[in-house]
């Protein structure tokens, strides 16, 4: 299944508020998922044009989700989070996991730095491209 295929299923739910979706194509099957945050702190994802978005964090660099899936903070519930905000940072340290049809992926600092914004919450469903956090660059 190619992924302009997954996209389009995935906005098909947002669309329909759908919490899952069940995809066969051959012996290829999909399964996507989306979580509902609760209500107090649902938090809105808002797609800022690139070049605004630069200009509010020039000296910053955007850790975004390569994928759909699940955002969390720690390697196990009860676990302290991988970073939290003012952590300094080093290029490939995990900062994060991100699950996707049940494989935990671990998204790493693309710089050496600072977290200067966590941008999502554990738990949180994040979508291709949503920034998970912003990294101050070191001088």
């Amino acid at each position: 299944m190619k992924e302009a295929d997954i996209r389009s299923y995935a906005q098909l739910m947002k669309e329909l508020e759908l919490t899952g979706l069940e995809i066969t194509e051959g012996d290829t099957v999909v399964r996507l998922e989306r979580g509902v945050a609760p209500a107090p702190k649902q938090v809105v994802s808002v797609p800022v044009p690139e070049a605004h978005g630069e200009q509010e964090r020039a000296d910053c660099v955007s850790v975004k989700s390569p994928m759909v899936g699940l955002f969390y903070a720690a390697p196990a519930e009860d676990a302290e989070p991988y970073v939290s905000l003012g952590d300094r940072v080093r290029k490939g340290q995990t900062l994060c996991i991100v699950e996707a049809m049940k494989l935990m992926n671990e998204i790493s600092a693309e710089c050496d730095g600072v977290i200067a914004e966590v941008c999502v919450t554990n738990g949180q469903m994040v979508e291709y491209g949503t920034p998970l956090f912003h990294i101050r660059r070191e001088a």
